[in-house]
Parts: structure tokens; sequence; C-alpha cells
């Protein structure tokens, strides 16, 4: 949290004595920041700025491509004569301990076509999620542990 603070006031910083106080002057201080916080890390040897901040972006690009394949799929079994949809609900167990950590797993799964979560056991140790193809259940769950949730505990941890 120290170094994200940090690269914001280096990017104030940056604007103010370029007088730029534009969208393209913050991405610059940003950056510029970025950099210099990059040289000066082992300062900070406990922060996780960085392995946050690079994990966070990787998932984005990832979610975006999940989120573009699955898609393609729900189209295709939508406009395709017949029913290709084999629907159903699994109890995948949490590795996600935390409210932040399941609630992003959560609303990930519900945003990517073909998914919906439906609820979290009172234990807060399953997640129940409804999927429009369910040819493996056990492959289902292991895929999305495998996948979304590491993903997602890789860089909130």
């Amino acid at each position: 949290m120290t170094l994200l603070l940090l690269n914001i006031l280096l990017a104030i910083a940056w604007m103010g004595v370029n007088g730029d106080f534009s969208l393209a002057g913050l991405l610059v201080g940003l950056t510029l920041g970025h950099l210099v916080l990059f040289i000066v890390r082992p300062m900070f040897p406990d922060d996780g700025f960085f392995r946050r901040l690079w994990g966070g972006v990787g998932f984005f690009f990832w979610f975006l491509k999940e989120l573009w394949l699955s898609s393609i799929r729900v189209a295709k079994a939508v406009l395709s004569p017949g029913i290709g949809a084999r629907p159903g609900v699994i109890a995948m167990p949490l590795d996600a301990r935390s409210d932040a950590e399941i609630t992003l797993l959560a609303c990930c799964i519900t945003l990517t076509p073909g998914t919906l979560s439906l609820d979290v056991s009172p234990d807060r140790r399953t997640l129940y999620i409804h999927a429009m193809f369910v040819d493996d259940p056990e492959r289902l769950k292991q895929e999305t542990k495998d996948t979304m949730e590491r993903r997602i505990l890789e860089f909130m941890r």
C-alpha cells in the first residue's frame, strides 16, 4: 500500500513540475513513478506492490481472453440447431478465505457467459456454480480452481 501511495504522489509531482494536469500527464507520471519505485524496490523488501500490480494486470488480460472464448462457445450453442448444452450445478471447494477473494471469484464466474455463481456455503468453504456445459463435473471444478481461483489468489495474497 505504501508503494501505491508513493507512485500516486510521484505522478502528481510529475504533473505539477510539468504543469500538465491531463490524463496523459497522469499516465506518464504513473509510469515514471513505477520505474523509479522499481529501481528502489530493495528498500521495500516486504511490500508485494509489483507482484500484485502485475498479477492483477495479467489476470485482467487472461480474464478478457476467457470472456471472449466463453462468449463464442455460448453463442455457438445458442445459434446452432439442437441442444449442445448440458447444464448442471457443481459444488466447488474454496481455497479463497477472505471476503474480497470469494467475492472476486464469484463475480468473475458470474461475468463469464455460461456460468453463474449461485451461493456460498455458510462455512465459506464451498461455492455453488451453475454451468451451461457440464460434461464432467470434476473436470470443471478442477479447471475452475486451477485457472480462475489460482490466478485470483496469486495477486490477492
